[in-house]
């Protein structure tokens, strides 16, 4: 069990053996990041349990803001202890994320200020990479923003390899379906028919090689690479739904004219900029209709 700063302490599965040793340290608050939770604390006033088995496929981003919150209102009142089995990584994710938050500081920086008090830590890849997501989201997870919507998209296809029995949170609500809404929409050129909202537009970096989630780097074409993006890349929406299931890729018709919008493929598609986006709902710009809200000041009678 190592002292990272005061109050805050990282240790592995050893750390959480010795009730006395954690007595002795003042820690009344564990949290555990691990595939089980650890034996009874006899003596810690209140224990956390994350699961979380340190693999590639591994989800530790969605879980960042409620780690860091129980460090936080820990270390408020005395000491907490963050372990997992070897307090190596996933421990190490955890309060470099609270070092992130509470410093202000960029990944790089956080990892390297743990490291100088736990040289042998060594968080893997698939958690680096959800770090610097964490770090562009402003520490703090915004299942809203086009970044974790990407990077649940990504799970989604690693958790279910033959793309059956998706959550129902995957598709984003037809806006069909929704009344009036004060968003931008896009429809259909051909038939009108509203498809997606602008909060399911998907944007990326423009022609800078692959994002963090592509299974495969890019080429750049002959006559260099693209800057001007001809599509959409969305989330997937629920009239999607019949055609994505079970199926790797294929065409996006629009559910009312059957007029083709655009194409699909789970594991990505390199967009006209040379983006590889995954996975990839592309939606040719040049088959729908952006229909932007207007707010117009409102007009006051003067007529007396």
């Amino acid at each position: 069990m190592i002292l990272v700063r005061s109050g805050l302490y990282i240790g592995g599965l050893d750390a959480v053996s010795e009730p006395r040793a954690l007595w002795e340290a003042g820690v009344s608050h564990v949290l555990s990041v691990d595939s089980r939770p650890p034996p009874p604390l006899p003596g810690v006033a209140r224990t956390e349990f994350v699961e979380a088995p340190d693999e590639a496929g591994a989800d530790l981003l969605s879980r960042l803001d409620r780690c860091v919150r129980f460090v936080q209102e820990a270390k408020a009142s005395e000491a907490v202890l963050v372990h997992c089995h070897a307090g190596v990584s996933r421990s190490a994710a955890v309060v470099t994320a609270f070092i992130m938050k509470t410093d202000q500081v960029p990944f790089e920086e956080a990892y390297i200020k743990l490291q100088a008090v736990k040289p042998d830590i060594k968080i893997n890849e698939e958690f680096v990479n959800q770090l610097k997501l964490y770090e562009a989201m402003g520490c703090e997870v915004d299942i809203t923003s086009a970044i974790y919507k990407q990077y649940r998209l990504q799970k989604v296809t690693e958790k279910y390899p033959e793309l059956r029995n998706l959550p129902r949170e995957v598709f984003a609500l037809d806006p069909t379906r929704l009344g009036k809404t004060n968003e931008d929409l896009y429809r259909c050129r051909k038939c009108s028919r509203s498809l997606f909202r602008g909060s399911s537009v998907l944007s990326h970096e423009s022609g800078n090689g692959p994002t963090a989630f592509a299974h495969k780097r890019t080429a750049q074409t002959a006559g260099g690479i693209h800057t001007n993006c001809t599509s959409y890349f969305i989330e997937p929406v629920q009239w999607m739904e019949p055609a994505l299931l079970g199926v790797l890729d294929g065409q996006l018709l629009c559910p009312k004219c059957n007029s083709k919008l655009g194409s699909f493929n789970w594991y990505g598609e390199r967009c006209s900029c040379a983006r590889w986006v995954t996975p990839a709902f592309q939606i040719h710009k040049n088959r729908v209709d952006e229909v932007k809200l207007l707010h117009l000041p409102s007009v006051r009678n003067t007529n007396s």
